[in-house]
């Protein structure tokens, strides 16, 4: 276990150091807080727009009202969760693959390896750095998204809400990890570096952008902004009503999406934060109870990572695709 923690700490020395990785996370960061700003300066429109009516209305002396728009704090990181799915896990990618292509360029795998190591202690640290990393880095912008929030959007947070960002946290946390593991892995398993990195991306694409784009596409209701229902003034249970004679295609799109875990990553986290309308202002047993499964997927994913990076961290496998 000494052995593990030396060479976890040893990464993360490292790590610090790294000026481009620095870059990356502050730009992440950056991109996180801008989109908490511009929802809420979008909402802010929204208000004036709204008072402007209703100053407008009273001039022409109607008694006529209408309903004021509604701010829930939560739904602001919309964007926020989309850029941590995207750009976030290509960062995560990135630092993966980094995390063993330096050691082959620097040439200290030997040297690393010359000492007296158990079988999987080498990537268990690596792991373990990789876990703590963003362990760190996802708690500190959730409370900067937190703080922006409070300061700039003016969101009148209750308790429930800080459980919920701690929930989209904790999955926010694995989903990383388990895109670093899954980079990690696969530099260890190609001689050349640029291959792993190469699969890594490939992989990337077709479960971060592909897939996920055609379950969206293949969605009716995503082809007119707002949403085809909404644009036709269809009702939920009409609505339902109509879907009822598609339940074949649909559950065909659902199984197209459900084999990218970017996608139960989202579903899981926009179900928590209320950025989807079925689960705004919902129990949290209510959406447990909706949204279980992709949680399930989630933790699967990062398990499997975890088990892949360290099979093939070892001393056997590495030293042989040196080249």
């Amino acid at each position: 276990m000494t052995e593990v923690l030396v060479l976890a700490r040893k990464e993360l020395t490292d790590l610090r150091r790294n000026r481009f990785m620095v870059v990356l996370f502050v730009f992440l960061a950056i991109a996180v807080v801008l989109s908490v700003v511009v929802a809420a300066a979008d909402f802010r429109l929204k208000i004036a727009g709204y008072n402007h009516y209703v100053d407008a209305l009273t001039a022409a002396g109607s008694a006529a009202t209408a309903p004021a728009p509604q701010l829930f704090p939560l739904q602001m990181l919309r964007g926020g969760i989309e850029y941590l799915e995207i750009i976030g896990s290509l960062f995560a990618v990135v630092l993966g693959y980094s995390i063993i292509t330096k050691e082959k360029g620097r040439g200290t795998l030997q040297l690393i390896f010359s000492r007296p190591l158990g079988r999987y202690a080498f990537a268990t640290g690596k792991i373990l750095s990789l876990a703590l990393l963003w362990t760190v880095t996802v708690t500190g912008l959730f409370l900067v998204i937190t703080a922006t929030l409070l300061l700039v959007g003016n969101a009148p947070l209750q308790g429930g809400d800080y459980l919920r960002l701690g929930l989209a946290a904790a999955h926010t946390i694995g989903y990383l990890i388990m895109w670093s593991l899954l980079a990690m892995a696969l530099s260890s398993l190609t001689r050349r570096t640029g291959t792993g990195l190469i699969l890594a991306l490939v992989l990337w694409l077709i479960v971060v952008l592909i897939i996920p784009q055609i379950g969206d596409t293949m969605d009716p209701d995503n082809q007119i902004p707002g949403g085809l229902f909404a644009s036709l003034q269809v009702d939920k249970s009409h609505e339902q009503a109509v879907m009822a004679h598609f339940t074949g295609y649909e559950t065909t799109r659902d199984l197209i999406e459900q084999t990218s875990v970017t996608k139960h990553y989202e579903r899981a986290t926009f179900a928590y934060l209320g950025i989807k309308n079925d689960y705004n202002q919902k129990s949290l047993g209510f959406i447990w109870a909706g949204t279980f499964n992709n949680t399930l997927w989630l933790l699967a994913g990062l398990i499997t990572s975890i088990g892949v990076a360290r099979l093939a961290g070892t001393q056997k496998i590495i030293l042989r695709k040196v080249p």
